[in-house]
């Protein structure tokens, strides 16, 4: 259900961006870029993780409390960069190289507490198994903030940003209606002791999870921010629309697929089962998955030319070298987010350090040293597809499963990603990439032949509920 509303909501997105492109600089998305890599660092922490507990306790009463627990540091932590930015928000564009920012700071507080909102909002939603709740609000956000940047582009990159509140505003309306008005009575009135109390009761959200999450969005949002300093806006808004591309289809259903999995764990987690849940949904996502990696880096460049224009071509090259490393972060980061649950914060917290080092190491000699865009992407990809292969195995570990496990998954389903991509193989090497025609025909075929290979486990998820 997850899955189905926030596809929805990334076919409107991706079927905006030839649009969009045509409309928008890569300078342009540069900035928006800038402006999602700053505020998907701070937007992480900004209930300092609490919303993560929701879920947790067994009775309505207590994740109401910390339901508020979260709003009241969501408040907290809003004014301070609030009054950070007001005093330090000419130093920080100085520092970004990116003066066109300046005039749209104020659009970063503002963003803050909708994700903040959201955030928590969407986790009693999946307390309460609320899925379609979530679904829908995936959708309006998206439909309300492609309107707003595909409509307003007269008045320059402010809209880019300005359609993303705007989205971000829909959601967190969206969300107070179909899944929290009907419990507010579990939120209001509550007492300075219950409120304490769980604030210690699940104090290493805070202390050891913040941490986490701040390395885990570092490393997702540096990369687009160092680019911009040492290569210019340009450069970051190829990054960016290359990502948001690739990524974005991968990385919501890869959420959907989180969210719905951490409700499962914390019952599994019960049931002493958790270990069979985290290979049920690895080894599923593996077989999906695989074969469509392989068809994207084989493809992505034919296909940026064709639905972006020539402009675009670079982003391209580069959205091919991003395939493996948004490969694994698909297919290990929903089954392994189970670190709250079974509290190893300080494990996740390993895995989410190396993940930023691995990010900032690939821009510091890709575009620092070597000076070149693609070759920053090609070292962020390699490094991050060692982290992530490295994270799966730790899980299985810990898990007291075989660790090398994953590592057979992965390659019993080499074979069929191989047969999958015979035919576009066999377009390339005879040379008909370039007739649009045989290239969608055979496209078209790949896909067909991949769905026929993934109907048996997606049945078997769908029947296992």
């Amino acid at each position: 259900m997850l899955a189905s509303g926030t596809a929805a909501g990334q076919a409107i997105v991706i079927a905006s961006s030839p649009i969009l492109t045509r409309l928008y600089s890569p300078e342009d998305f540069g900035l928006l870029a800038v402006f999602g890599g700053l505020l998907g660092i701070i937007g992480v922490i900004a209930s300092l993780r609490y919303q993560l507990a929701i879920p947790l306790p067994e009775a309505d009463r207590e994740g109401g409390s910390v339901l508020a627990l979260s709003l009241l540091v969501l408040l907290g932590f809003t004014g301070l960069i609030s009054l950070a930015l007001f005093f330090f928000g000419s130093e920080l564009v100085y520092v970004l190289d990116v003066p066109a920012l300046a005039p749209f700071l104020w659009a970063l507080p503002v963003g803050l507490f909708l994700l903040g909102v959201y955030q928590i909002g969407q986790y009693w939603a999946i307390r309460k198994r609320e899925f379609g709740a979530i679904a829908k609000t995936s959708f309006n956000q998206s439909l309300s903030m492609v309107i707003v940047q595909v409509s307003g582009f007269a008045f320059g990159p402010i809209m880019l940003i300005f359609g993303r509140l705007v989205g971000q505003s829909v959601a967190v309306i969206s969300l107070i209606r179909w899944a929290l008005w009907a419990d507010r009575d579990q939120f209001r009135d509550k007492s300075r002791t219950e409120i304490v109390e769980v604030a210690g009761r699940y104090r290493n959200f805070p202390l050891i999870s913040t941490w986490t999450g701040l390395a885990s969005s570092a490393g997702s949002n540096i990369p687009p921010l160092l680019i911009a300093t040492l290569l210019g806006a340009g450069s970051a808004g190829l990054f960016a629309l290359a990502f948001r591309v690739l990524s974005q289809p991968m990385a919501v259903i890869g959420q959907a697929v989180s969210d719905a999995f951490y409700q499962r764990a914390v019952i599994a987690k019960r049931e002493d089962s958790l270990a069979e849940a985290v290979h049920d949904v690895f080894a599923t996502l593996t077989m999906l998955s695989m074969p469509l990696a392989l068809m994207g880096f084989i493809v992505a460049p034919d296909i940026f030319i064709v639905v972006f224009g020539s402009d675009w071509e670079v982003a391209g090259e580069i959205a091919r070298w991003m395939t493996p490393w948004l490969f694994f972060q698909f297919v290990v980061s929903p089954c392994t987010g189970i670190f709250p649950v079974i509290d190893r914060h300080d494990i996740a917290f390993r895995f989410q350090i190396s993940l930023l080092v691995a990010s900032i190491l690939g821009v510091v000699i890709g575009g620092g040293m070597i000076g070149d865009l693609l070759w920053t992407v090609i070292i962020i990809s390699v490094l991050s597809s060692f982290v992530y292969l490295w994270r799966v195995v730790a899980t299985y570990h810990v898990l007291r499963s075989k660790a090398l496990l994953p590592l057979s998954v992965l390659c019993r389903s080499i074979p069929v990603s191989i047969v999958t991509n015979v035919p576009l193989v066999f377009l390339y090497v005879a040379g008909y990439s370039s007739n649009i025609l045989m290239f969608s025909v055979v496209l078209t075929l790949s896909l067909v032949v991949w769905g026929l290979f993934c109907l048996k486990p997606v049945l078997r998820e769908v029947k296992r509920g």
